[in-house]
Order: C-alpha cells, then sequence, then structure tokens
C-alpha cells in the first residue's frame, strides 16, 4: 500500500495545471497532518511539479522534459525578476517562448509580439492591452503599475502582468542568465539519461530462491542482480560470490547482500562514475525517493556516457569549459593564455583557474598516453609567482606513479622559462 506521501504527491500530480495549492487545503483533503503535507508538497517542488512564488503561493505547473529546459514558464520569470503579478494569475503555469523587449513605436512593436511572448516594457498602458489581446504577457519594468482595465483583461485571458523595480536592461539580463544556467543543466548527463529501465531490467524477488539466480544466469549471461520485496523497494543485490556454493532451495534474501549502495535518477554520471570506481561495482540499483526500483545502470554505460560528453559540443559554457577551451597542445606540453575571465579581483590569475588548468592538463596526458579518464582524489598547489591578464603559460605534466587503479602526477606551469606554479596531483583512474 502507498505512504501518505506518496498519496499526496499522486494527489498533486492528478491536479490541473495552473490550480493553486497549500498545505491546509491538502491536509484537509486527504486526511493527514500539516507536516505529511508540507513535506510532499516540497518534493513535488523538487520533481518541478510545482512552483512557490512570493505573495501568491504555491502553483500546479507542468512538468518539464529535459528537451524543454531552456524555456521558463511566467512562474518563474516572477521569481527570478523578485516580480509582483498584478493580474492573470491562472496563467502563471504558461511556458514563455521568447521575451520581445518593447524599445520601439508602437505600430513596430506589434510586429513582434505573438501568442506566448512576454512584452518587457514601462508604464505604456496601450502597448500594455495591445500585447494582452495578441496573446503575450506582459513585464512592468521600473516598478510600475498596470491600468484597472489591463488587469481585468489580464485576467479574463489568464496572461499575467507582472511588475518588477529592476530596469528593462537588467531584467533582460537576468532573464538570459537563468536560461544561460538551465542550458548548462540540460548538458550535464544524468542518471535518467542512461539507465535501463524497469521493463527492461532483470531482477529478483526476496521470495526467489538462488535456483532462480541459476536460471536467470543461464539465460541472460549476467551475474548482478537487484533484489526487491513485494513493492518494488530495494533489498539487496546478488552477484556470483554470493551463491557460490550455496544451496539451490535457500531463499536469495539469505545470500544477498543486504543495503546496497543506489543511486537516483538526477544523480549526475560522473558521481556515479566516483562510486563505482571508488566501491569497485559493475552494476548499480536506480531507485526514486521511495526506494522503488526504477532501473539499473552499469558501469560500461557511465563510462560510454562520459566519453560522449567529453566529446559533445555544449551550448551552455561554464567557467570550466571557458578555461579548457584555451588549453592548447605545443611540443611536450600545453599552452594557455590568461584571459580576463580568468583572473580575481587584483587582476592576477585565480587560484581556481590554476587547479582547473592542472587538473585538465593531467587529464589529457593520461588520454594521451593511456586510455581511460580520472577522477582527482587529493591536489596541492605551489604558488611562486603571480601571473597576469595576457600572460602566456607553459603548461607541462609528468607522471611520478601509476597502477592499475590510481596514478600521481606532477603538473609544472611556466611563464617565459619561469616556473610560476606546481601541482601534485593524486587520482583514481577510470578505464
Amino acid at each position: 500500500m502507498a505512504t501518505k506521501h506518496e498519496q499526496i504527491l499522486a494527489y498533486i500530480e492528478r491536479l490541473e495545471v495552473g490550480g493553486k495549492i497549500s498545505v491546509r487545503q491538502i491536509a484537509k483533503a486527504l486526511a493527514v497532518s500539516e507536516g505529511t503535507a508540507y513535506r510532499a508538497i516540497k518534493e513535488a517542488e523538487m520533481q518541478g511539479l510545482v512552483s512557490t512564488i512570493e505573495r501568491v503561493g504555491t502553483v500546479r505547473i507542468e512538468k518539464k522534459e529535459k528537451d524543454n529546459i531552456e524555456k521558463l514558464t511566467y512562474a518563474e520569470v516572477v521569481n527570478i525578476v523578485d516580480g509582483q503579478v498584478l493580474g492573470g494569475r491562472t496563467g502563471l503555469h504558461k511556458t514563455l517562448n521568447r521575451f520581445v523587449i518593447g524599445a520601439m513605436k508602437m505600430e513596430a512593436m506589434m510586429r513582434y509580439v505573438t501568442a506566448g511572448n512576454l512584452l518587457i516594457v514601462g508604464n505604456r498602458d496601450q502597448i500594455h492591452q495591445m500585447a494582452l489581446e495578441a496573446g503575450a504577457a506582459v513585464l512592468i519594468t521600473g516598478g510600475f503599475e498596470a491600468s484597472a482595465d489591463c488587469v481585468a483583461l489580464a485576467d479574463e485571458l489568464s496572461l499575467p502582468v507582472i511588475s518588477t523595480s529592476y530596469d528593462t536592461f537588467t531584467v533582460a539580463a537576468m532573464i538570459n542568465r537563468a536560461i544561460y544556467d538551465q542550458l548548462i543543466k540540460k548538458d550535464i548527463v544524468l542518471v535518467d539519461d542512461i539507465l535501463i529501465p524497469l521493463q527492461d531490467t532483470y531482477y529478483m524477488t526476496t521470495t526467489n530462491t538462488v535456483e532462480k539466480w541459476h536460471e536467470l544466469n543461464e539465460r541472460t549471461g549476467h551475474g548482478r542482480y537487484p533484489v526487491v520485496n513485494e513493492q518494488l523497494k530495494v533489498q539487496g543485490m546478488v552477484v556470483a560470490k554470493d551463491v557460490l556454493s550455496v544451496p539451490k532451495h535457500i531463499l536469495i534474501e539469505k545470500a544477498m547482500t543486504k543495503d546496497p549502495i543506489t543511486v537516483c535518477e538526477r544523480t549526475s554520471v560522473a558521481a556515479v562514475a566516483h562510486i563505482m570506481v571508488w566501491q569497485r561495482i559493475e552494476l548499480l540499483p536506480v531507485v526514486d525517493s521511495h526506494r522503488k526500483l526504477v532501473g539499473v545502470v552499469s558501469r560500461q554505460d557511465v563510462l560510454k556516457a562520459l566519453q560522449t560528453a567529453q566529446r559533445q559540443p555544449h551550448v551552455g559554457e561554464t567557467i570550466e569549459e571557458i578555461v579548457t577551451r584555451r588549453l592548447e597542445e605545443k611540443d611536450n606540453g600545453y599552452i594557455c593564455e590568461v584571459i580576463p575571465q580568468m583572473t580575481n579581483h587584483v587582476g592576477t590569475i585565480s587560484y581556481g583557474v590554476v587547479t582547473t588548468i592542472m587538473v585538465e592538463a593531467a587529464r589529457r596526458f593520461m588520454q594521451k598516453h593511456r586510455r581511460g579518464n580520472i577522477v582527482v582524489e587529493n591536489i596541492t598547489l605551489y604558488f611562486l609567482k603571480p601571473v597576469q591578464i595576457e600572460n602566456l603559460l607553459l603548461v607541462i605534466p609528468q607522471t611520478l606513479e601509476i597502477g592499475r587503479k590510481h596514478g600521481k602526477f606532477e603538473v609544472a606551469l611556466y611563464r617565459e622559462q619561469e616556473l610560476v606554479a606546481k601541482g601534485m596531483l593524486t587520482a583514481q583512474l577510470i578505464e
């Protein structure tokens, strides 16, 4: 039977998109405590089912697919710009296609305003009305109010009219930043992208015997299986060494390894790779928030996903990508020019950038001489001289010691043949 928490989440999923919900309303409807209702609403917010807006409340929104992640809802815009909703609250769940800045004459502006847009404009009442009639929401900058007629029309059409105290330029920059951050999130490969779904997963139940393991092993050729109970909650993992010399009539729960390491769908593939290497695990069960099995992820799938992610172009650039893109191979090392984004407040290269350069150089050096990747465990840095903007750095990595699972590297940074920094890295090797 489903827990109260699961029942509340199912209830929220069934609610109509755009509807308001509250702790008290859910507690009354499902006869649960307000504390239980509050925890479930927070979980729903994490899953992208609801959005909490200041001075409005919690609204049921449409859950985003990963392909659609760069699109924002009007509810998210309200939170981004610290806005106040003047009208059209029932349309806050809607997704905006693009935003238009109204910095031109009315006739010229309306050519660009279409349904699903967000018009960013000052206190121009006639334009507010025309935008709503064209099917676009309105964001009023400068802290101005909308006319009563405009608010009434917004309520009638379910198109939000939002007011913010920021100016137009700042608002556009804030929304752009939010979309850019969403694109960076989209580039991160998650377990959800690579897992083998439940319908294609071979698993065992606690009531199965060891004989069932042998049958599955003969049929699939696999040696590792998650073990679940009647509610599909993960109870353990069983591998070949667990059932070796165990009589076939013994229940699998007597032979399995209990409380195995599990991961959730929103875990990054990089984090899973670290767990698998550190714990020497070949297969991990993937569970939901209630520890129910939703699939499995294998070591081969993780390594393949990491290699693919490194080769793919990224739409949103992180600081690390800006730095590593400047690192070019030359002779027995790499060269890197220091650009303004790499510096700190006093104009010298930042410590974080030096760390990134050294780790990236060691990673490329490792891939050049031996297939695989590295996960840094420890790094010791020595900063000897300050490095300024437009200085050209020569980065020379070398191996100190390398084994089957671990490696030690030394990376030196030179500016015009002068040593400016040196680092010692210890890393796990992923192959």
